[in-house]
């Protein structure tokens, strides 16, 4: 006999119990095998979506650095270094919630502080002494922090989707492998018992019947 649930009893409520159990068993078994095909559609969306993100900040980088040497070459690097240097930080950055089927993300948003704005002044020095490479660097870099919000996003909820995926199937595997076959063979054995034990109590009845056949002869 194959394994069944430790400690049952043979008897028509139990086997009643099991059939509600065993019912019960593969509702759930069902709706956390849709879950899980869900959330792994959800994981390669997300995936894709961030390795879009990447090549475009790799891309928006790559100018950033491109623009950035030029204005090194045309103006004092030096002078570079202490404009860089003189910038304040003008981005806030607020982090929220949002979930995905039950699975709590992040929601990165990054905005400009109210006192910055994209012109140079508002951003510490005056173009008339700089280069406009200068510029468009610093255009490209605050796109760089944009992306790097949406690719912090991105990574972090492929990792929660990814436990989320990994806990479902683990609860997929033992419904499938352990719990129902369990509960389907303690079923089994439970109607073999009660079969059984049927079979006995008409094999006793036939005898006393035969017993009270004699004594009446």
């Amino acid at each position: 006999m194959a394994e069944i649930i430790e400690g049952i009893h043979p008897t028509r409520m139990e086997l009643l119990e099991i059939k509600d159990r065993t019912v019960l068993a593969e509702k759930g078994h069902k709706l956390l095998k849709e879950k899980r095909d869900s959330l792994m559609t959800e994981f390669f969306e997300q995936v894709k979506t961030a390795k879009g993100t990447r090549e475009e900040l790799f891309d928006v980088m790559r100018k950033g650095y491109v623009s950035l040497i030029k204005a090194e070459a045309l103006m004092d690097s030096a002078q570079v270094e202490t404009i860089a240097s003189a910038t304040p930080d003008m981005w806030e950055e607020s982090v929220g919630i949002r979930s995905i089927m039950g699975v709590k993300t992040p929601q990165i948003e990054l905005t400009r502080k109210a006192d910055f704005g994209e012109s140079s002044l508002e951003r510490g020095y005056t173009i008339t002494f700089t280069s406009s490479n200068l510029q468009e660097s610093t255009a490209h870099f605050d796109k760089v922090v944009e992306h790097i919000g949406k690719v912090v996003e991105a990574e972090e909820t492929i990792r929660r989707l990814g436990e989320e995926i990994k806990k479902t199937r683990r609860r997929v595997n033992a419904l499938e492998y352990l719990m129902i076959p369990k509960l389907k063979n303690t079923k089994r054995y439970i109607e073999m018992r009660l079969e059984e034990m049927e079979r006995e109590a008409f094999f006793r009845l036939k005898m006393v019947k035969k017993k009270k056949g004699r004594a009446a002869t």
